[in-house]
């Protein structure tokens, strides 16, 4: 049985995905949005005045790291919604940010904002 089979075996049990071309597709979402996010930040950084001719190589690629984190996550949804996985992706990005905490952050600042 080939590498592909196996993965998408594993991930259409994990993801709970339909068919093999949902499969596809959400790979294919995964391939721009990653791309994108890395072509988006370097303008974005250039927005913000932050070039690596201003700064140490190290300074310049950690803080572009944490630009593509949220770029990221925002292009995932867009290009996800794009390609009719919006619930999937949204599903995702809440396992995501669950998984490093923000999202109980994200609810502790809305509540908080609410007055509750």
């Amino acid at each position: 049985m080939s590498k592909l089979v196996k993965f998408f075996k594993k991930a259409k049990q994990n993801w709970k995905i339909n068919s093999f071309s949902q499969f596809i597709i959400i790979m294919i979402v995964f391939a721009i949005a990653g791309s994108l996010s890395i072509i988006i930040s370097e303008p974005l950084l250039e927005f913000l005045g932050l070039e690596l001719d201003n700064m140490s190589a190290i300074k310049y690629y950690i803080i572009r790291i944490l630009i593509i984190f949220p770029v990221y996550q925002i292009v995932l949804i867009i290009i996800g919604s794009i390609f009719g996985q919006f619930k999937f992706f949204y599903e995702i990005e809440k396992k995501m940010l669950a998984r490093i905490g923000l999202l109980k952050l994200i609810k502790q600042v809305s509540k908080l904002t609410r007055g509750q």
